[in-house]
């Protein structure tokens, strides 16, 4: 944790007029702290609820025309097994750290539960998640011809790449995690890792941005563009940058316009920034929160093949081409379990996928059963119980199907 008393006390030496009088509420060392300690076991099921509390933030507005999701409760009680245990349901979910679980099968909430504190209101702050509805913005932007083709090169939008690890990457490289960036992937909060080290001066200290660490900082890793898959955070925050210079607007407008209102979501949603009001930016990579209802309907849209509210609201063969992998593409690797194609993970055998995050959080798509889970969680480990949630997802779905 000395990694961020360091950084409390850097940004708290700033010259305070070097920020607009608004921006200084986020950088006083009590804030600064909270954003460094977020995470922390004993009360991340409290801080993924309230992050507007902690970082500055932009509203995805929602739209006066709801989505009705009808609700046709069932009982999913009994028997579940996860790994050598069996337990029952309320166990299972205290188990598998549940905040909020939304089950939605042939159009209707079946089954629905908040915990700690939570209720249908609560924003949950969903993680990786978000990077699904990055590559949606994108497919939508693609669809208005302000993107024009996925093989466009990142630097045609994004100049000042130029000479950084994103030259001779391309959109569709990006969506499929083989930008050839240079980058790993460690969740050690309060270490020094690559990830951590840009998490702690963008989103903690807010001293610089996602994509300005793209532009500035990234360098060109051993393989070539397109070619291995490297899951990277970073590579999600260059598409959303993407999307912003596409549109011309800030991919919180974008989302609102393009999706939020057009598929009837019943809250506003929001972003969280990686600085201060007045220059920071969407955390695309990861930042994004919203109800579990709204993600929900997220979800059954993309079921329904980008229909919403009654309308097309994101082309079908978008649908298809994000989610649907690639021959040679699934798994992302010899001896992988998963697969991942346009920022949604799919999985061997099986027609389904996901949006997975940070924490495991969740918005599974069972195509053959016509169901869709929402799961947010406050794991004690960022990562590794991926597998024992949807082996309890496939036990539900077994439940709502009798």
């Amino acid at each position: 944790m000395a990694g961020f008393a360091a950084l409390v006390l850097a940004a708290s030496n700033q010259p305070m007029a070097a920020w607009a009088d608004e921006d200084t509420r986020w950088l006083t060392p009590t804030m600064i702290n909270a954003r460094a300690h977020m995470f922390d076991p004993a009360l991340n099921y409290l801080t993924f609820q309230h992050m507007d509390q902690m970082f500055a933030t932009r509203t995805v507005a929602a739209g006066g025309d709801i989505w009705q999701l009808p609700a046709k409760l069932i009982s999913i009680e009994g028997d579940y097994t996860l790994g050598e245990r069996t337990v029952g349901l309320e166990e299972a979910l205290e188990a598998t750290a549940a905040n909020a679980l939304v089950v939605v099968k042939d159009g209707n909430i079946v089954f629905e539960s908040y915990r700690n504190g939570s209720d249908e209101n609560t924003r949950f702050l969903t993680f990786s998640v978000a990077k699904s509805y990055v590559s949606t913005l994108i497919g939508l932007a693609l669809a208005d011809g302000a993107i024009k083709s996925l093989d466009d090169q990142v630097i045609d939008y994004l100049p000042e790449t130029k000479g950084s690890g994103y030259e001779g990457a391309t959109i569709r490289d990006l969506l499929r995690m083989r930008s050839g960036v240079d980058w790993l992937e460690v969740y050690e909060f309060g270490g020094d890792t690559q990830l951590t080290t840009v998490h702690d001066n963008s989103l903690v200290a807010y001293k610089y941005r996602w994509c300005d660490y793209a532009a500035n900082e990234s360098k060109p890793g051993p393989n070539k563009p397109g070619v291995v898959f490297n899951y990277a955070t970073l590579d999600t925050s260059v598409l959303g940058c993407i999307l912003e210079r596409a549109v011309g607007k800030t991919g919180a407008e974008y989302m609102s316009e393009k999706l939020w209102k057009p598929a009837g979501m019943e809250t506003d949603a929001y972003w969280i920034m990686d600085g201060p009001d007045s220059v920071g930016r969407e955390f695309y990579g990861a930042g994004l929160s919203a109800t579990a209802r709204d993600h929900a309907r997220f979800g059954l849209m993309f079921l329904n093949g980008g229909v919403a509210n009654g309308k097309q609201v994101v082309p079908a063969d978008w649908v298809k081409e994000a989610t649907v992998p690639d021959d040679g593409y699934e798994p992302t690797g010899p001896g992988e379990d998963f697969g991942y194609q346009y920022q949604w993970w799919t999985f061997p055998d099986t027609d389904a996928y996901a949006a997975m995050g940070l924490h495991h959080q969740f918005i599974y798509i069972d195509p053959a059963s016509n169901v869709v889970i929402v799961k947010a969680s406050h794991t004690d480990q960022p990562v590794g119980r991926d597998e024992e949630n949807i082996e309890f997802f496939k036990q539900i779905i077994a439940r709502v199907s009798e």
